[in-house]
């Protein structure tokens, strides 16, 4: 009877185990399963761009790699509660790695996940450096790497000048408050100062602030405005780039979504392509035990000037000219319309 029971015990427990697997183990498809949690500083082009390519390349990935890769996205829309609820969800909910789109989301999951060991990869980051968020750009020397988008801002100062050599005022539109904004605004000002060209800033934290500054830009009679590659001016640009443009303000930006959205013209990165990498860098995370302490930090850099027509021509430019005056200091010139989403 005894021998019964144990043989009875086995077979159940053998049953069970069938159906339970490993928390990495799909019964229904045998797939071996990830999850991957994905949160999203703000709704903007820009950073809507990445998540989407990173999601895409995953996706393609899995398929290619007959795995399966789950995603819990969220967007805590520049609020620090919801983020640290966000990430806190992702710790609860157990998933493999954690993606933090814009600086201030990679600087809460990097602070979050010192004690777990979670993998952090973050896209969009200006500066890591600057932020303390890796040790160094090629070896960042704890469980974070990622991909980021620093701005080369002398190369959108010359296009500025290749377009108009006589500038005399240059307007700076951004966030104070934004990391990304910080290197980009200090180089710029560095650049005008040896020139000898007057600078005016001005800031926002919202987009009716943004509104204002751009309307004060406008009264300040600049000759162009500058923005990095600056979250919340690009939630903004769908606001201000008629008017600016209808001023005669040619709005120069660190990347091509903002052209996107209407600016004259976006410069540096790709962030359909940098949301692609960021989803490699994923996988090679999760399927080939690659270790973000070990993986430099991906930068971008196409030395591509995306130019708005539609906008140029409210300026009265003609694109094949700016093509030629732009030429000389890209890698290549591009047209695009505007986009009120995408």
């Amino acid at each position: 009877m005894k021998k019964t029971v144990v043989i009875l015990l086995v077979l159940v427990f053998a049953v069970s185990a069938a159906f339970c697997g490993g928390s990495k183990e799909e019964a229904s498809s045998g797939k071996k399963s990830y999850t991957v949690g994905i949160c999203n500083f703000v709704d903007d082009a820009s950073l809507n761009q990445i998540c989407d390519n990173i999601r895409s390349e995953l996706e393609a990935i899995a398929q290619k790699r007959g795995v399966e890769i789950k995603i819990k996205y969220d967007n805590c829309n520049a609020d620090a509660n919801v983020m640290s609820q966000i990430i806190a969800n992702f710790i609860a909910d157990k998933v493999d790695v954690m993606v933090g789109v814009a600086t201030p989301v990679a600087m809460q999951m990097q602070a979050a996940t010192e004690d777990n060991g979670i993998p952090v990869v973050f896209a969009a980051v200006s500066d890591p450096l600057a932020t303390g968020i890796v040790a160094s750009l090629e070896a960042p020397g704890a469980n974070i790497t990622g991909t980021s988008d620093f701005l080369d801002t002398n190369a959108v100062m010359n296009l500025i000048f290749a377009l108009n050599p006589d500038a005399k005022k240059i307007g700076l539109l951004y966030d104070a408050g934004q990391d990304s904004s910080t290197t980009a605004i200090a180089t710029a000002k560095a650049y005008l100062k040896a020139k000898g060209v007057d600078v005016v800033e001005r800031m926002g934290t919202t987009v009716d602030e943004v509104i204002l500054a751009a309307k004060a830009l406008i009264a300040d009679k600049v000759d162009a405005a500058f923005t990095p590659s600056d979250n919340t001016i690009m939630t903004a640009e769908l606001s201000i780039y008629e008017m600016l443009a209808a001023a005669g303000i040619p709005h120069y930006a660190g990347a091509d979504s903002f052209a996107l959205n209407g600016a004259f013209l976006g410069y540096g990165v790709d962030y359909a392509n940098l949301g692609k990498v960021t989803g490699d860098m994923v996988a090679e995370i999760l399927l080939d035990g690659a270790k973000p302490a070990e993986m430099s930090v991906r930068t971008f850099d196409n030395g591509t000037a995306t130019v708005n027509v539609e906008t140029a021509a409210i300026m009265g430019y003609d694109y094949e000219a700016l093509a030629a005056k732009f030429g000389p200091y890209c890698t290549k010139v591009v047209p695009i319309t505007t986009a009120e989403s995408f």
